[in-house]
């Protein structure tokens, strides 16, 4: 019997080790990147983005919790504008500071999550002319420390916050191609 329980032992320790190896193997930052043509010009599109009110508009977040508390700070719209949330498992709370805006091609925006993980991003959103189009880039970065390293071992946030800007990016082209 002891021979048993030292054999799980060991495979346990094994199995954490190996989980934490691969945890340290991964990148020290992270990018997810999505991009949708929208038959608008940038003009349309840039003011939904520039103007934190209106994100309740399109923002895959926003319908996540009806009890949502949003504050809004500093300029009505453009650099200095701020939005901060507070709210449930499923959004968590945040803040999120618009430090630059090039209209209508650019706006970079500080991206900080307190709960349920702190974390400290950059978001950008580019409007490049294509034709009769735009071309609409969601870009988030950050640092990965190690608990985000230990979480990509086990889910693909690519993959998951990618699913979410494909919602919000789909979301302005059906805003704004009306």
């Amino acid at each position: 019997m002891l021979e048993i329980i030292a054999i799980i032992a060991v495979v346990l320790a094994v199995a954490i080790a190996a989980v934490l190896i691969t945890a340290a193997t991964k990148p020290n930052s992270f990018r997810v990147q999505r991009a949708i043509s929208i038959k608008a010009p940038a003009d349309r599109i840039f003011p939904l983005i520039n103007d934190f009110r209106q994100w309740r508009s399109w923002s895959p977040y926003e319908d996540r919790d009806p009890a949502l508390k949003r504050t809004y700070g500093g300029a009505d719209s453009g650099k200095g504008a701020v939005y901060a949330w507070d709210g449930n498992k499923n959004v968590g709370s945040g803040r999120m500071e618009i430090l630059e805006t090039s209209a209508p091609a650019k706006i970079v925006i500080k991206l900080d999550f307190f709960k349920p993980f702190e974390g400290h991003n950059t978001a950008e959103f580019t409007m490049l002319p294509q034709g009769d189009a735009t071309r609409l880039t969601w870009t988030m970065t950050g640092p990965a420390v190690f608990l985000t390293k230990l979480m990509q071992v086990f889910m693909n946030l690519d993959r998951m916050i990618g699913k979410d800007f494909e919602t919000g990016l789909a979301n302005l082209k059906n805003l704004t191609e009306k």
